[in-house]
């Protein structure tokens, strides 16, 4: 099944993100079968689905780090792979070593190192633009505070001043909220819809539904397969709920419950890892 949420305008220059009959997966196991989607430039975009069901597969491929099985994907107007300068890839704060001895403001300039080259050091601009990401995620009085000491909403935050140093045209982010007090999560969602405003693409994973329908413009609904795709009100819809999560969806007189098991991942089917905090609490 495919999806397209192309404009007009849009087709002038091309979507930010097209996939085209992709499949792939993880040890001969699939995470995602012929898999269709566009998404256009300057969208806000939340992918929801089950646990296993292949949001973060889907990262992967659009960053290039997993190869597919067959189909094509374009990013930006060329292979993936192909504009990695232009795209700024979060995963999951959770894989994250936190044992690494490096500070906030260190994770924040790693943003600027595929600019930089290997022989390069950085310079004013680069410390220029740090400064302004710490800021606009409320880090700068953490700037030389180890990565591990920071709580989970904070490691978040730091990891998106890295995202924002690298002033990238599409943002992959893994999770981005996942586990974090709402005032972060209202902070963190307004610089993306910022940066969407500006011209950016944000592309976010999320199990999250009252997330994804207050914070997103658009949802595409995935488990394996793209489901559904539209406005964010899709997340409300108890048929597309049931044709995406299954037997897990719980249906109480007018409303949908979605009875995921957030312990149990994509491993099984696929190979993608998942691990979640306890929401920290102010």
């Amino acid at each position: 099944m495919s999806g397209s949420l192309a404009t007009a305008t849009d087709a002038a220059i091309g979507p930010a993100v097209k996939v085209a009959d992709v499949s792939a997966g993880y040890d001969h196991r699939p995470a995602l079968e012929n898999v269709s989607l566009e998404i256009p430039r300057g969208a806000l975009v939340a992918i929801f689905g089950p646990n296993g069901g292949g949001k973060s597969t889907l990262l992967k491929l659009i960053a290039h780090a997993l190869e597919p099985w067959r189909g094509t994907i374009e990013v930006l107007g060329a292979p993936a792979g192909e504009q990695a300068r232009r795209i700024a890839y979060v995963t999951q704060a959770e894989l994250v070593d936190w044992s690494f001895p490096v500070s906030v403001w260190d994770v924040a300039m790693m943003g600027r190192y595929p600019a930089l080259g290997l022989l390069r050091r950085p310079g004013a601009r680069d410390r220029e633009a740090v400064e302004s990401a710490l800021e606009q995620v409320g880090m700068t009085d953490h700037r030389h505070t180890q990565i591990g000491a920071l709580s989970g909403g904070q490691r978040r935050r730091a990891f998106l001043a890295r995202a924002i140093a690298a002033d990238p045209e599409l943002y992959l982010l893994d999770e981005p909220v996942t586990g974090v007090d709402v005032a972060t999560q209202e902070d963190l969602m307004e610089l993306l819809r910022l940066e969407t405003q500006r011209g950016r693409t944000v592309i976010s994973t999320t199990h999250d539904l009252a997330a994804a329908a207050e914070h997103f413009t658009t949802v595409v609904a995935l488990n394996r397969r793209v489901i559904a795709v539209g406005r964010s009100d899709l997340v409300l819809d108890p048929d597309v709920l049931s044709r995406t999560y299954g037997g897990h969806l719980l249906v109480l007189g007018s409303h949908a419950v979605v009875m995921d098991d957030a312990h149990h991942h994509d491993a099984p089917m696929g190979g993608e890892q998942h691990y979640h905090e306890e929401r920290e609490h102010r």
